[in-house]
């Protein structure tokens, strides 16, 4: 790790410190904001080597998830070696990292459910799917490099292809492990489910625990080989939650409209209930942050859905174009970044007020990570579950590295 003023924005208070967390020859990136990856102490974290900001580089061979200790002077340490390494959760007590080896294709091979505790020991294979699942029977392929844990620990979700190379119009869906049993079912499938971004509610409530917030892409267009030829057409993408088995499907209001659109970013707030959305808006050529809860399916109606509640974060924040972002366990702080193309953008940190009511509030910018804005090196910020460090992606040494900001709490 090596200190970064440079990277703090100008004037910066005192406290802020920005701090590069990886160098060298190899690309390090942050796994993806929304992935359930730090100890409940917030001391220990995971991230990967030889990998972008969106996690393609699992099939490289010096592909490796890493354990970053901040109280060890951010240190890092590899978790797998594997090739084919994907999709990690950490349980949430901390103890064992999940992960997927995924050597699959749609017509064979193989996906492997592994689990391995922090220090490196007891390393174990739980599953292995090498044959098709479910009915009618699927073969999962292509998955998707996020997994998702529930708040108990007793399940597991992760989003694949399941075409079969062959058929057109070919279903994507949603699988659920039970990490008890070592048994997997398909709880989704179809055409549209092509970038679901499973995310369980980290709730430990039996009311919300199962809930699993997807994106569906109405109007996607998939080959038969599994390649996207189009995220979605007509009205646009919607979000929903479902129970882990598939039941109890509800809408989230946002997007479906002419003006308003979802961005394709969207997270639970804390452990709470309510989830928060980045949208474009059309009209106005901004990007809101509009916080929701769940409601009753209404043939996708989105923001126009019955009973919706739509409480606009960014209101009141001059030219809003926020892209991804993330909130602390308890949701009571938000970091994201804003677009700022020529300057390399900006991350900020703002206070959440009381949900559905009031907008985001003591916005403080804590970082400016020069960033080219290419896709594979997007910023993507996240917040430790205490709230108290940030982390970010950048390219701007000329290699993609991963980044940490303390400090701004004490503001």
């Amino acid at each position: 790790m090596k200190a970064r003023p440079d990277l703090a924005p100008e004037a910066a208070n005192s406290h802020i410190e920005v701090i590069q967390l990886t160098d060298g020859d190899a690309p390090h990136a942050h796994v993806y904001m929304e992935a359930q990856i730090f100890t409940p102490d917030a001391a220990r974290f995971v991230l990967h080597r030889t990998n972008s900001a969106h996690g393609g580089g699992k099939r490289n061979p010096d592909h490796q998830y890493l354990l970053c200790d901040i109280e060890d002077g951010c240190s890092l340490q590899p978790l797998t070696s594997e090739h084919g390494a994907t999709a990690p959760s950490l349980s949430p007590d901390g103890q064992v990292l999940y992960y997927f080896v995924d050597q699959t294709n749609p017509t064979g091979g193989s996906l492997a459910l592994n689990r391995v505790r922090l220090d490196g020991t007891q390393r174990r294979t739980l599953l292995v799917v090498d044959t098709p699942i479910g009915t009618p029977p699927r073969r999962p392929s292509y998955v998707y490099p996020l997994s998702t844990i529930r708040s108990d620990g007793r399940k597991l979700a992760l989003s694949c292809f399941l075409g079969d190379g062959k058929t057109e119009q070919p279903p994507w869906g949603l699988m659920v492990f039970d990490l008890e049993g070592c048994s997997v079912e398909i709880i989704l499938a179809g055409p549209d489910w092509c970038n679901v971004h499973p995310q369980y509610c980290r709730s430990t409530d039996d009311a919300h625990k199962r809930d699993i917030l997807i994106q569906q892409n109405h109007g996607s267009v998939t080959l038969a080989s599994g390649k996207r030829a189009s995220m979605g057409r007509g009205k646009g993408g919607d979000v929903h939650v479902v129970k882990d088995d598939g039941t109890d499907f509800r809408d989230m209001p946002w997007g479906r409209d002419p003006n308003e659109d979802i961005q394709g970013h969207q997270c639970w707030r804390g452990t709470s209930g309510w989830a928060i959305t980045s949208t474009k808006q059309r009209a106005r050529e901004e990007q809101e942050l509009i916080e929701s809860k769940p409601v009753a399916h209404a043939d996708h109606a989105g923001l126009n859905s019955p009973g919706a509640i739509r409480n606009n974060l960014s209101r009141g924040y001059p030219d809003p174009a926020f892209y991804h972002f993330a909130t602390d366990r308890a949701g009571a702080r938000l970091v994201t970044d804003t677009h700022v193309r020529d300057q390399g953008g900006r991350v900020f940190v703002a206070k959440l007020g009381a949900p559905g009511k009031q907008p985001l509030s003591d916005w403080t910018c804590i970082a400016r990570p020069r960033s080219s804005w290419q896709k594979e090196a997007h910023i993507h910020p996240f917040l430790s579950p205490d709230g108290s460090r940030a982390f970010f992606n950048s390219d701007e040494s000329g290699r993609l590295q991963a980044y940490m900001v303390r400090g701004f709490e004490r503001l």
